[in-house]
């Protein structure tokens, strides 16, 4: 059976624990999970509260959604108390399926999708205990949830509970380290987990005689969000547009007779080359740099060789594209202060090629 490196690291910050060579897949959750049991009177009393106190916030006929919820125990036990709700779990092991007897239960061996599973069933309430711990990346699953959630404009409440390792740390307790758990959170690192998530929090505790640590949030709309997903749907029509246009574009100008000439070989010259497929068999530009270190060399992936923009003086083309649009003004002045000729400066704005000196972009001048 082969070991697995426990290579623990701390946030300084919050105090969080975490191995920083885990691999999610060298546990095998579907075919032998690392499944939680605890039958005893005292942590069965710490369900059964749990349950009454999240079934107190929720409407009569409640959606919850459990991640990772095993053989469904705590969402029976939940369904139990609340005949009128609908109660769906996930769970990646292959052993859950469709097995539960309760008609308002159901388990999905899979896992849990935010983006696909939020919108579907516009749940009241996701909770998952005992799960973060296992991710790789906690954080970012819960930032995941709440995206889809502004996208979907569903606010449930969730509800995490986590082991808490205040005590490991108090007492030396080393067997508590191990590598199925990847985060070990403290009561500081949880809490700063969920509290940086737009949430109004109902309660974040410890339990268990300190041993679990527990909060229950709602979510709240955030207008940011959706802010930033119109702006990246903007962003990637235009990029869609220009990967159409700027080629046609460059190819029509060839046709017609039209020498080019690109100004700046690397960086965002070469990113301008690769993002619009100018490859030079299709598109004899010449490529030219101000930099002597350049010059000789190649344009990082093709067979474009780097020029001295010296070469422009004596041999002048019509057109030069300026890939950098944030130096553009600059790079219009040192063209002009070498007085080399030219029909067009051109540089790409809002996925077509423009003429510098056309005033409908705000490249023109630059703020000291």
């Amino acid at each position: 059976m082969p070991r697995y490196p426990l290579d623990f690291m701390r946030c300084v910050r919050c105090g969080h624990i975490y191995n920083r060579s885990f691999a999610y897949h060298q546990v095998p959750y579907q075919s032998h999970p690392n499944l939680m049991y605890n039958d005893s009177q005292i942590w069965q009393s710490h369900l059964d509260q749990l349950a009454q106190r999240l079934l107190a916030v929720l409407p009569e006929n409640p959606v919850v959604i459990e991640v990772g919820c095993g053989q469904g125990a705590f969402l029976k036990r939940l369904a139990s108390l609340c005949p009128d709700g609908r109660f769906i779990g996930f769970d990646p092991n292959l052993q859950t399926g469709q097995t539960a007897s309760e008609a308002n239960v159901s388990l999905a061996a899979c896992l849990f999708e935010p983006a696909k599973h939020l919108s579907a069933y516009r749940p009241d309430l996701v909770l998952s205990r005992h799960v973060l711990e296992h991710l790789m990346n906690p954080l970012a699953f819960l930032q995941e949830t709440v995206f889809f959630s502004s996208c979907y404009e569903v606010y449930p409440h969730l509800f995490f509970e986590v082991p808490c390792v205040d005590r490991l740390l108090a007492f030396g307790r080393l067997e508590d380290l191990y590598y199925e758990h990847n985060s070990h959170f403290t009561s500081r690192s949880f809490e700063i987990m969920l509290q940086s998530l737009p949430c109004e929090t109902h309660f974040i505790e410890t339990g268990y005689n300190g041993e679990v640590i527990f909060g229950l949030l709602r979510l709240k709309a955030m207008p940011e969000c959706q802010k930033t997903l119109a702006e990246t749907q903007h962003f990637k029509l235009l990029a869609h547009r220009a990967q159409q246009q700027i080629a046609r574009q460059v190819d029509a100008l060839l046709k017609s007779g039209k020498r080019l000439a690109l100004w700046g070989g690397t960086g965002k010259g070469a990113a301008f080359v690769h993002h619009f497929g100018l490859e030079p068999v299709g598109f004899p530009l010449r490529v030219v740099d101000s930099d002597p270190l350049k010059v000789g060399t190649y344009v990082p992936g093709t067979a474009y060789q780097i020029e001295s923009c010296d070469l422009l003086e004596a041999e002048p083309v019509d057109i030069i594209i300026i890939p950098a649009q944030w130096r553009a003004a600059d790079i219009a002045l040192e063209i002009q202060s070498r007085r080399i000729a030219f029909e067009h400066l051109m540089i790409e704005h809002q996925g077509v090629l423009v003429d510098f000196f056309n005033p409908d972009h705000p490249y023109h001048a630059l703020n000291a």
